[in-house]
């Protein structure tokens, strides 16, 4: 198999967006539009990835890193002078170059591979990306030949009624006989409207030298979507997420409400997992088989293991074991482990804390810089007193402890195996091993005060 290369097309700023953002850096569930491009052809095996980078091109280097070697067009002078500037990297290399723009975000590698596959049986020397649309009105017309390939491709404003009738369309992806391209792009010409190069000229050069110029149709239209606009992002974003949704469904999770529901594209879920309504899992997360998450939860970059539920909860950057119930209403912050078998209940929060095998912070707690053993119960109310206004403090609750209701542990502190904290107390000091500590100040009662206590009041 001949070498394969690509190059991106991202150096424009894409105006219609109306954005400060550069249009290829706008995200679509959750990451750039460009690096969904990249994702898919690094998928493919290509010798060589060139971005062609302009309007934001440190950005847009800042966010592909070392997945692409990166050429800077300092002037925009149209998508043909953009891969003329690859010249220097691809001029004389054989082989098969996949020309894509860096706004098309749901393209897929299949659909690539077999583009380029296409391309090779056909021995053509351009390969167009076309797809049919039920209203093609404003896209470039392919009109083939008697043979199946392509005789001309024509803009609306050029078109015949006979040709306005076709619905087959430019989807502005290409694949070129690699020495063809840049010997044909010497040739295109700027003499236009616009003064620019257009990269479909390089189709009538190859057809005026009686080469072959193919036409490869993708059934699926969504794919060749081009995002050039707020409206055209939406949709985008819409399809995206039904793909994800999908694909996940086919492996065996169970989404109750897909509209509700965003999965970003690096999520991993196990089969016979149940995701409830109005649920959002985000960034590398990892949902272990049976575990249950939703109604209105969100976990981001989490792992979550088998058999666990997170209900109306937030999990965000952390580890959560087997067989473990979140929530409802609790809030698991970055760099917390929350083990097998734990009850983080509602209106919980823990912060950067380990609770180990059994335990139970049922309701009305924030732990935080904490270690918590196994088989633990944290009473309502309790807190871990971590920070003094400079530094951050922890607290070590060792395993078999009993924490009484409205408990304050004042940071550093231990709490021996096998201890009992009274409810009320606030612990300043180190409690031994199957101590029982109380530390809360005498009651007084003080005989008929509210008689004269309110008569202040009146």
């Amino acid at each position: 198999m001949s070498k394969r290369f690509a190059v991106i097309l991202a150096a424009g700023q894409g105006t219609r967006m109306k954005s400060k953002l550069y249009k290829v850096l706008h995200p679509v569930m959750g990451r750039p539009m460009v690096q969904h491009v990249m994702d898919q052809l690094q998928s493919l095996d290509l010798s060589e990835i060139i971005t062609i980078v302009g309007h934001g091109a440190e950005k847009v280097k800042e966010e592909l890193g070392e997945a692409s070697q990166f050429v800077l067009q300092n002037e925009q002078l149209g998508t043909g002078h953009a891969v003329m500037q690859a010249e220097d990297i691809l001029k004389d290399q054989e082989g098969v170059t996949l020309v894509v723009c860096g706004d098309t975000p749901l393209l897929t590698k299949d659909t690539l591979e077999q583009m380029f596959h296409y391309h090779q049986e056909k021995q053509a020397k351009v390969t167009v990306l076309t797809t049919t649309i039920p209203n093609p009105t404003g896209y470039g017309r392919v009109v083939r030949n008697a043979d199946g390939d392509v005789a001309k491709i024509v803009e609306q404003k050029d078109a015949s009624a006979e040709e306005l009738a076709i619905q087959e369309v430019n989807a502005g992806t290409y694949c070129f006989d690699n020495t063809f391209l840049f010997e044909a792009l010497k040739n295109v010409s700027n003499d236009n409207a616009q003064g620019e190069y257009y990269l479909p000229d390089v189709i009538e050069i190859a057809k005026n030298q009686q080469e072959t110029v193919a036409a490869y149709q993708t059934t699926d239209a969504d794919e060749t979507l081009g995002v050039n606009d707020r409206l055209a992002l939406s949709e985008a974003e819409r399809l995206m997420k039904q793909r994800i949704n999908r694909d996940h469904m086919k492996n065996g999770v169970t989404i109750i409400d897909p509209l509700t529901t965003y999965i970003a594209p690096t999520v991993t879920i196990a089969s016979d997992v149940v995701i409830e309504p109005g649920t959002k899992i985000l960034g590398d997360s990892v949902i272990g088989t049976d575990s249950v998450i939703g109604p209105n939860s969100e976990v981001s970059d989490s792992q979550i293991g088998t058999q666990s539920k997170v209900l109306h909860s937030v999990v965000h950057d952390s580890q959560v074991g087997n067989r473990v119930n979140i929530g409802p209403y609790a809030h698991v912050r970055p760099a917390s482990d929350i083990r097998d078998d734990v009850k983080v209940g509602n209106f919980v929060e823990v912060k950067k804390a380990v609770i180990d095998d059994g335990s139970k912070v049922s309701h009305l707690s924030y732990i935080g810089d904490a270690e918590i053993g196994k088989n633990v119960n944290v009473g309502c109310g309790s807190i871990t007193v971590n920070y003094d206004g400079l530094n951050k403090f922890k607290t070590i609750i060792e395993d078999d402890v009993f924490v009484g209701c409205n408990t304050n542990l004042i940071a550093p502190v231990t709490v021996g195996r096998g201890a009992l904290v009274a409810a009320g107390s606030t612990i300043t000091k180190d409690v031994p091993e199957v101590a029982l500590s109380i530390a809360r100040a005498k009651q007084v009662n003080k005989e008929g005060y509210a008689k004269k206590f309110n008569k202040l009041l009146k």
